[in-house]
């Protein structure tokens, strides 16, 4: 965890994208669209709030993140690498034969991952899992999950919910990327969410409802979890393709990399931002 100030952290969210949409577009396939809108979030883990150790990927005591939405794995890597857990160099070998960075994540392959994930709907139960073991072992590490607003369709999130609340799971936090677009297009025109956070009261959740890409709301609401007596669910207004503009609000880049005409745009723009 480190001291870093939210204009920092902000250039530091921009890197990452920058990184996806590089890693991507060298593998010529990937899920650009909600790394996008999931790196704010990401920097504000990784660079200020989680209690980790690169040098030390098992310690006993650190804080454990699940990313249930598995196919934002190159974001994740990219955290990951910018926080030192690999060399930056090998990102841009995402999805290549014989890389360890594969297009969802796998334990035991890249250093920081906590858990083989991308079969959408299964990453709340794992976290419901890992933060039950800390709350037995009388360990005071927090369990984050970050799941995106599609795969709420999936009844087994709603039983993790439940099982939360039951076993009073207060060092849990699951972070819903709210882009409010999946594979097939608008999340309501699937099968509707609203009025979420209705929802997640009823299961009897702590929920704070913020706007996913202001650093400071994100901060402040990552902090304000750790002082809940329930699980909390920090709902997170983002715009998927977050940072290049005709990825933006855009669901055909859910799970497509960009052509060489629209890489210089997107390279361009990224650079942009960070200086």
């Amino acid at each position: 965890m480190t001291d870093r100030s939210l204009a920092e952290l902000e250039t530091i969210a921009n890197k990452l994208r920058l990184h996806v949409v590089e890693m991507t577009y060298a593998a010529k396939s990937g899920h650009p669209g909600g790394s996008l809108s999931s790196a704010d979030l990401m920097s504000a883990l990784y660079f200020r709030v989680l209690n980790h150790d690169p040098s030390n990927p098992q310690w006993e005591d650190r804080d454990r993140f699940v990313l249930s939405k598995g196919h934002v794995a190159p974001v994740l890597y990219a955290a990951l690498a910018e926080s030192g857990y690999f060399p930056v160099e090998d990102l841009i070998t995402l999805r290549k034969m014989g890389s360890k960075l594969q297009g969802h994540p796998v334990r035991g392959k890249v250093p920081g991952v906590e858990m083989s994930t991308g079969s959408l709907g299964q990453g709340l139960s794992m976290a419901c899992g890992i933060a039950l073991a800390g709350k037995m072992d009388g360990k005071d590490y927090m369990t984050y999950c970050l799941l995106g607003d599609g795969e709420l369709q999936s009844g087994q999130n709603w039983e993790a919910a439940m099982f939360a609340r039951q076993y009073g799971l207060k060092n849990l936090v699951a972070i819903v990327d709210r882009n409010h677009l999946q594979i097939t297009g608008n999340t309501e025109g699937a099968i509707g969410l609203e009025p979420l956070p209705e929802k997640w009261k009823a299961f009897g959740w702590n929920v704070i409802m913020i706007k996913g890409h202001s650093m400071r709301q994100i901060v402040e609401a990552l902090n304000k979890a750790k002082q809940s007596s329930r699980p909390t669910a920090i709902i997170m207004d983002t715009v998927k393709g977050k940072g290049v503009s005709f990825m933006e609000n855009n669901a055909g880049f859910h799970g497509k990399a960009c052509n060489a005409e629209e890489y210089d745009i997107a390279v361009r723009e990224l650079k942009e931002a960070i200086q």
